[in-house]
């Protein structure tokens, strides 16, 4: 899964993480706060579609590790912030950053499925995260990835959320819940 990553990241890097910001108006409702995230290596970049959210008068957060097997927290963040080094190589708003509940959800992953279901990184951190929020329509999880990272299906247990949708450069996928 990570050497297909690359290999999308190395063929489409840039360009794909601009056509991200291409769904922007589609993705969430005016005035939503977003969640986001600073990517890593070679995660799709979501900062384009970041930046169109905010100049669509989306309000802006990433997440916060906040101790090793805990839920994220998410601060306020705008594209100019800027960002303090955090846990695992991340990157985060200032501790002086409000703390905002999401209405959307970006999270990077390893891979996905049609039916929703995502193969993230191994630490728990979003499938705790997303275990302490609403389900959608209130808390919207969304995965952004390069359209290789699809599969036929990820393997999945009852703790696992489904995502609602995903981004990849090719457009934006509705899940299929049946």
């Amino acid at each position: 899964m990570v050497d297909i990553r690359r290999r999308a990241f190395a063929e489409a890097g840039p360009a794909a993480a601009a056509r991200l910001a291409a769904v922007a108006e589609a993705l969430v409702r005016p005035g939503a706060v977003v969640a986001g995230y600073w990517p890593m290596g070679d995660e799709i970049d979501p900062r384009p579609l970041l930046t169109r959210l905010a100049a669509l008068g989306m309000r802006l957060a990433l997440p916060v590790v906040v101790a090793r097997g805990q839920p994220l927290a998410f601060r306020a963040w705008r594209p100019d912030d800027v960002l303090e080094p955090g846990p695992h190589g991340t990157r985060h708003p200032a501790a002086a950053a409000p703390a905002v509940e999401p209405a959307v959800i970006l999270l990077p992953l390893l891979a996905f499925d049609r039916r929703g279901f995502r193969l993230g990184y191994g630490g728990g951190y979003y499938d705790r995260t997303l275990d302490r929020l609403p389900p959608p329509p209130q808390v919207r999880p969304v995965g952004l990835a390069f359209a290789a990272q699809e599969v036929a299906a990820v393997p999945h247990d009852g703790h696992d959320r489904r995502l609602d949708a995903v981004v990849t450069e090719a457009g934006l996928l509705a899940m299929e819940w049946t």
